[in-house]
């Protein structure tokens, strides 16, 4: 089985700024105090919510729903102590579109979470992980 390698770079800027990305593709800015930039603990939530987002779009479309919007909310529970990582995260997907209900709104989440989110997948098993899906307001 081959693997797919991804290899990234940071540099630091100056405080706890760091700029990093791809060799060759874009670049984005983290801020540990998260005052110029997002932090890190913020970019995961954005890259879950990223990942798990493009997946149910393009399972919708598949489904032949034509979104006219569409948005998560993420929020991430932490640890109060070190090293303070996530314990939960919570999704809240917003979405409207035409020819879209509740059953295939929920069979693409449920799809990207239990099968093809690589963010997702790639947390340590015991961050719990729910949802809850608002059709009315996207």
């Amino acid at each position: 089985m081959a693997q797919d390698i991804k290899r990234t770079t940071v540099r630091w800027v100056g405080e706890e700024r760091f700029e990093g990305g791809e060799a060759t593709g874009a670049t984005v800015t983290l801020d540990g105090k998260n005052q110029a930039a997002p932090s890190p603990m913020v970019y995961l939530l954005l890259a879950v919510a990223g990942c798990t987002g493009a997946d149910v779009a393009s399972m919708l479309k598949k489904m032949r729903v034509a979104l006219d919007a569409f948005s998560i909310d993420t929020v991430g529970t932490r640890c109060e102590t070190e090293p303070k990582r996530y314990l939960a995260l919570h999704l809240v997907y917003h979405l409207r579109g035409d020819g879209l209900d509740e059953a295939k709104a929920r069979r693409a989440i449920d799809l990207s979470m239990e099968k093809y989110c690589s963010v997702i997948h790639s947390l340590a098993s015991d961050i719990r992980v729910t949802y809850e899906l608002d059709l009315a307001t996207a």
